[in-house]
């Protein structure tokens, strides 16, 4: 992967942070975006600090219209673009007849699903030009499944697969490969407020391997799809859940 090229959205903190690390890892030059410059700004010092190459760039991936300036503006700064990680995300949930439902339902959507699409279509031209192009799209455990309180979120992470799903099809031909990984429990920004009492009884109950999981090892299945060695996966779901989804008593 030396010398290749990748974006990451939400890369400053979690699983994009642990991401963009290892990419930059193996050599991949790694544009870290995030909604918040300064978060952005630190990853990409922290690269930079062991030898590799990125930059940061603030991206709201809502904001229809900065997608395609700043995906430009990556393309140019390295040179070519081999790699998209859709992995932004938030918190969202809400009764179907709570109060501000609506509006935290489109911002999942908003956030969560259009984004990807527009991420995916404002990187094609680019990708279209990588020997080995790779979208990565970031869903998660509720993609497949669903709990109470979280249709916003819920309906946000099926749509990622859908999503996947049609665009292998439609981009196959272009040698340009499109998976989803389905994190389930892991210890990130979004999950700090749980009591670790709470997170620890969780696991223990739905997990097979008892435990939350951390967000290299979120990344580690992202690299795997991204790797020009896995040019005949697309389409594919892969769970790193900890056993999760599978998990009957």
């Amino acid at each position: 992967m030396e010398g290749h090229v990748a974006l990451v959205t939400g890369a400053g903190s979690g699983i994009g942070r642990a991401t963009a690390h290892l990419l930059a890892d193996e050599g991949v030059g790694v544009a870290v975006t995030d909604i918040s410059n300064d978060r952005a700004a630190v990853v990409a010092k922290e690269i930079a600090a062991v030898g590799g190459r990125s930059r940061a760039w603030e991206l709201d991936v809502s904001d229809s219209g900065a997608i395609g300036s700043v995906v430009d503006e990556v393309a140019d700064w390295g040179g070519r673009l081999d790699i998209l990680v859709n992995n932004a995300g938030m918190a969202a949930g809400g009764l179907i007849d709570g109060e501000g439902f609506e509006e935290g339902w489109q911002r999942a959507i908003d956030v969560m699903l259009t984004a990807q699409a527009l991420m995916i279509r404002a990187c094609l031209p680019h990708l279209r030009g990588s020997p080995a192009g790779r979208i990565v799209n970031v869903s998660s455990t509720e993609g497949v499944g669903g709990s109470a309180g979280m249709s916003p979120y819920t309906v946000a992470k099926h749509g990622v697969l859908g999503l996947t799903r049609s665009l292998a099809v439609e981009l196959g031909e272009a040698d340009i490969t499109v998976n989803s990984v389905c994190p389930g429990p892991v210890n990130t920004d979004l999950t700090s407020p749980i009591p670790d009492e709470a997170k620890a009884r969780f696991a223990r109950r739905r997990t097979a391997v008892g435990r939350y999981g951390e967000p290299e090892e979120i990344a580690h299945a992202i690299l795997h799809l991204a790797l020009p060695a896995s040019s005949y996966i697309t389409g594919h779901t892969l769970m790193v859940d900890g056993g999760m989804t599978i998990r009957n008593n």
